[in-house]
């Protein structure tokens, strides 16, 4: 049997940081007088601080010194590890420690693909870290999703081709990316967001060990025509 590899987002997959994003990037536009919504905090899952804060700005309608634009970022990062350093096993999202003990159970490799920075860190503080295989972050990709990049780098870390690696996101531009990797893309989250996965499902208590056994033995293939992006 062809060995498979599982890649994993990390917020809103496998923790909910997401809620830890939103209020230091809420304080952070309303600090510079953006107002900011769980709407818009939406658009940036996935996406990385840079492409952030300018999406923040541009909703706005403001514009920073390049020296200001660095600094707010490294506040937010400050206001948003803040939160993190009080993390603890708790915060792993329901049934994914079941998901991710059953591949090692089935020696099928396991790497992050997250766009964050933190990402090494809050998995250490979530006890998950020994678990995962490779690690690729944001410090280790130049193209953010969209862009392929941080699922192909995984592939290759865990030395499967991409077209037989599989990517859980709950980001529409993570489910781009899988999409344009030639991997399959199962969503976490809502249909209506995450409609270009190739499966949907509202969160692991509806990912079954039967459907993981289907994925690995060729039974559940990609649907979704491929995406080319270059961004």
């Amino acid at each position: 049997m062809t060995k498979k590899g599982f890649i994993f987002d990390l917020d809103g997959v496998i923790v909910d940081t997401a809620k830890y994003h939103f209020l230091a990037w809420k304080k952070l536009a309303n600090g510079v007088g953006v107002d900011f919504t769980e709407i818009q905090n939406e658009q940036l899952k996935g996406v990385s601080r840079q492409k952030s804060l300018e999406k923040i700005l541009e909703w706005g309608n403001k514009t920073l010194s390049e020296e200001e634009f660095t600094k707010l970022m490294a506040l937010k990062n400050e206001d948003y590890l803040s939160y993190v350093e009080h993390m603890k096993e708790d915060e792993i999202l329901v049934d994914v420690p079941k998901v991710l003990n059953y591949l090692i159970s089935k020696k099928h490799p396991i790497a992050l693909g997250s766009a964050s920075k933190n990402a090494t860190a809050i998995l250490d503080k979530v006890n998950l870290l020994q678990k995962f295989d490779a690690i690729v972050d944001g410090n280790g990709v130049k193209k953010g999703k969209p862009n392929p990049e941080v699922f192909l780098n995984a592939a290759k870390l865990l030395n499967v081709n991409p077209n037989e690696c599989i990517v859980f996101e709950d980001a529409k531009a993570g489910i781009e990316a899988a999409n344009a990797a030639n991997m399959i893309s199962i969503g976490i989250g809502e249909k209506s967001v995450l409609s270009d996965a190739d499966y949907v499902f509202k969160d692991f208590t509806e990912i079954s060990l039967e459907f993981i056994d289907d994925i690995i033995s060729n039974k559940i293939k990609k649907e979704k025509t491929n995406l080319s992006i270059d961004k």
